[in-house]
């Protein structure tokens, strides 16, 4: 009893922590409070040696809610508009692999990195599957899911507090497909997004508990099967579930350990952050799309981040999901293939 007290006693500690900092970020009225408090308080308790740590499966959890409560935007009206509006998407995918090869160019410089490692850190992709690709290749691994990581947490502090200062705050008429709370159909609608994301994992499916849980609910709410809301008070624990899980992430010796390849990710990431923003004013212009939604939707952050803060500030929750969907996808096809022709040219130059 006593082993299994002091095993759960630092998971507790963490929840109880995370529920303060959200707290405190609700009450001061900061962008996402019940991820970004628990996210920036966790990680940073954990680099100053305090430990903290949540359960496996917590960042999974909190994929759930949030893949079921996304899937509920998708109606009738809105898979139309997200066809009409279908370059958003793929524009946005396309050019996260530029944005790749060129934040990847500049952690390389700042870092004194090689091009391998840091193209792999660069890709905005998911973090477990560029560390597997990267390996297969020659990146180091360790340096890859660091940078990840990282990415994650500078984009869901950056991007939000940005566009609140700025005053940018939506206005869309995205609803979920129903209002009413069920609690039956509220534990069916549960129970049949917890099977899609366990069977997109049997199936090695990235970011399966978002992915999976959305291919069970945007059909549903598309075919107006309306089984029940999903609770504020569910979708904020779970945004603080993954504020947790990234936050527990981060060492003690992280910042300590290679302080060069730390400020080369950080300037990596600035960089691509606002190569995101300049590509997606360029084409929020000529697609005449509201500018706020479509560089939330460019955006190098995760699925689940991304959406949420699209949800908060209400700024196109569909065209922000299907993008960072189709980002995740396209990356996961193409970043390979497009690896090995780019060695290719950059060896036979080399040769010349």
């Amino acid at each position: 009893m006593n082993a299994a007290i002091t095993r759960a006693l630092p998971h507790a500690v963490t929840f109880a922590v995370a529920v303060c900092a959200g707290s405190l970020f609700a009450w001061l009225r900061t962008p996402i409070p019940w991820m970004l408090g628990p996210l920036a308080t966790v990680a940073a308790l954990r680099m100053s040696g305090v430990d903290l740590r949540v359960p496996r499966g917590t960042r999974q959890l909190g994929q759930w809610v949030i893949g079921t409560a996304l899937g509920l935007y998708f109606t009738p009206a809105v898979v139309r508009h997200v066809a009409h509006a279908w370059y958003v998407p793929v524009g946005g995918a396309l050019f996260a692999i530029a944005i790749g090869y060129a934040s990847g160019a500049v952690l390389a410089r700042v870092a004194r990195l090689d091009l391998t490692t840091a193209l792999f850190c660069s890709v905005p992709g998911g973090a477990a599957e560029m560390a597997t690709l990267g390996d297969r290749f020659g990146a180091r691994a360790d340096r890859v899911a660091a940078s990840h990581s990282l990415r994650i947490l500078m984009v869901v502090a950056i991007v939000p507090a940005l566009f609140a200062l700025s005053g940018v705050h939506g206005s869309d008429s995205y609803a979920m497909g129903t209002a009413v709370f069920d609690a039956r159909g509220f534990a069916l609608l549960m129970a049949a997004t917890l099977a899609g994301g366990f069977v997109a994992q049997r199936f090695d499916v990235p970011n399966a508990f978002v992915l999976g849980p959305l291919a069970v609910a945007v059909p549903l709410t598309a075919f107006e099967v309306s089984l029940s809301s999903v609770p504020t008070v569910v979708s904020n624990a779970a945004q603080l579930f993954l504020g947790c899980a990234l936050g527990s992430r981060f060492e003690r010796d992280f910042l300590r350990g290679a302080p060069r390849f730390v400020a080369g990710v950080v300037v990596s990431v600035l960089f691509s952050i606002a190569l995101a923003a300049a590509f997606g004013f360029v084409l929020a212009l000529a697609s005449g799309q509201k500018a706020a939604t479509v560089i939330l939707a460019l955006a190098p952050g995760g699925i689940a981040e991304m959406a949420i803060t699209a949800k908060v500030l209400q700024l196109g929750v569909p065209i922000v999901t299907a993008s960072h969907v189709l980002r995740l996808v396209v990356l996961l096809l193409f970043t390979a293939p497009v690896f090995v022709r780019a060695r290719s040219m950059r060896r036979a130059r080399l040769r010349r």
